[in-house]
């Protein structure tokens, strides 16, 4: 009998894996798919010599994850690269506000009304990344933090809305860049904890950056696979499953899915009827014949691009998508790895990708929408693309099973079902059967490839079996 048997080879399933495996346990893990990655996969989507990243693309808690930084991974191949820049939020006038590794530089590009107040939000938390990494990447009522001051700083900060956030600031660069920042929790910025998003990501760029690794985020699945493979551990792919009886027997079996597909597989009925799933994106990834023709020219520097610009049209693209409504003037989140990543394209050619939010399940097209925004802040763009890949929600789910309705948060992360995934428990990666776990995203911390979700329920795995030896 084997110890562990993970279903599901995204990040974080892989993670749980490797941690068990490295532990000394039996550990092999089936996966749908014909490859590995689950979010963090890599694909030639339009023309050959193409390498795009169909889910996940740029990495700030990634490089800033605890349980990645505690594995050996560059053995495996996993390098990251950066950007000059790791965000840039441009303005139809040309300027941009950024992101930088630089808390002065950031600060500076806001004008001289705000860059005092960014620095006096920020100062707090420069250069305790690792130990806030470790206190809220994590279920937060397991344990006290390492850092209790920092803390209930962060905490008193990070609860606040965006919105109630930015009144801390005059000018709209300020404004716009961290209602860019809040949207990435899919979430209306006047929901509580979207500052605490905000803050995050930036901390992140200011301590590790928000890079890429070399060839796509394939990449980091490959190595957390390889370094599975170094203990011992087995990865079964093409082979779905359907219910438990498909799969060998084990002491413990670890779910990287939704709530929902782990109820179905392990018979578990309703355990997760109250998951509520959020928005989700329309994604365009594109083959381009030169890089993209920003008017501001910090976005020709920077990994990450947000096209807003303003806090208001953020907001309203993110309402918009939460109560069901087509997108007007979408909010984008784009990227562009082949400016630091020659391996992403053939010679002299590039990669980009853009995504804005949609209602969950939309089955609209928004091409012209998306790409009406990005001509706005890169006249010309149209005339550069080679090939698009367009994905709206059901191709999203195709995608990525875990995404389901195309939440690519694998549940709504709006106010408190950020800490409260995918329900109330105070092991939220227990279930109601003693041999059945979750460590999908749809647990604590939630969104995102760091693999702490997988870290945790391999942790819960491990004391249980251990328990049960005694």
């Amino acid at each position: 009998m084997l110890d562990a048997v993970v279903i599901g080879a995204g990040p974080n399933g892989l993670t749980a894996a490797a941690e068990l495996a490295r532990r000394g346990m039996s550990v092999e893990v089936f996966e749908a798919r014909d490859t590995i990655g689950g979010g963090a996969r890599t694909e030639e989507l339009t023309l050959p010599g193409f390498r795009h990243d169909p889910c996940s693309a740029v990495h700030p808690t990634g490089i800033g994850s605890p349980a990645f930084s505690a594995m050996p991974l560059d053995r495996y191949g996993l390098e990251w690269l950066h950007p000059d820049l790791p965000m840039a939020h441009p303005f139809p006038d040309g300027t941009a506000a950024v992101l930088a590794h630089s808390v002065g530089e950031t600060a500076m590009s806001f004008g001289p009304r705000d860059a005092g107040a960014y620095r006096r939000l920020v100062a707090p938390f420069v250069g305790k990344w690792d130990t806030m990494a470790h206190d809220f990447l994590r279920t937060q009522w397991l344990g006290l933090p390492h850092d209790p001051v920092t803390y209930a700083r962060f905490g008193l900060v990070g609860m606040q809305p965006v919105s109630l956030l930015n009144r801390r600031f005059r000018g709209a660069k300020a404004r716009g860049l961290l209602a860019g920042l809040g949207a990435h929790a899919n979430a209306p910025l006047s929901g509580i904890g979207t500052s605490g998003m905000a803050l995050m990501f930036a901390l992140a760029a200011h301590h590790k950056g928000w890079p890429v690794p070399r060839g796509g985020s394939q990449a980091i699945s490959d190595a957390l696979a390889g370094l599975l493979r170094a203990h011992g551990g087995v990865v079964h792919t093409d082979f779905e499953v359907k219910r438990l009886d498909d799969l060998p027997p084990a002491r413990a079996y670890v779910f990287d899915t939704s709530p929902t597909a782990l109820a179905r597989i392990a018979g578990l009925g309703n355990a997760y009827r109250d998951v509520k799933y959020g928005p989700s994106v329309f994604k365009i990834d594109y083959a381009l014949s030169a890089p993209v023709p920003w008017t501001a020219k910090e976005a020709h520097r920077a990994g990450t691009v947000h096209i807003g610009p303003t806090s208001g049209e953020i907001g309203a693209s993110l309402n918009a998508a939460t109560h069901g409504h087509d997108p007007a003037v979408p909010f984008l989140i784009t990227a562009q790895p082949s400016l630091i990543d020659p391996t992403r394209a053939p010679e002299g050619k590039h990669t980009f990708w853009a995504y804005g939010h949609v209602p969950n399940g939309w089955e609209g097209d928004a091409t012209e929408v998306v790409e009406r925004q990005i001509e706005r802040f890169a006249p010309g763009f149209r005339d550069l693309v080679l090939a698009r890949a367009v994905a709206g929600p059901p191709q999203i789910a195709a995608r990525n099973a875990n995404y389901v309705g195309g939440d690519t948060n694998t549940g709504s992360a709006a106010g408190l079902r950020l800490l409260i995934r995918p329900k109330l428990a105070r092991v939220p990666y227990e279930t109601a059967h003693p041999a059945i776990y979750l460590c999908s995203q749809a647990t604590p911390p939630g969104p995102g490839v760091h693999g702490m979700s997988g870290h945790y329920a391999a942790k819960t795995v491990w004391r249980r079996l251990r328990a049960n030896h005694r």
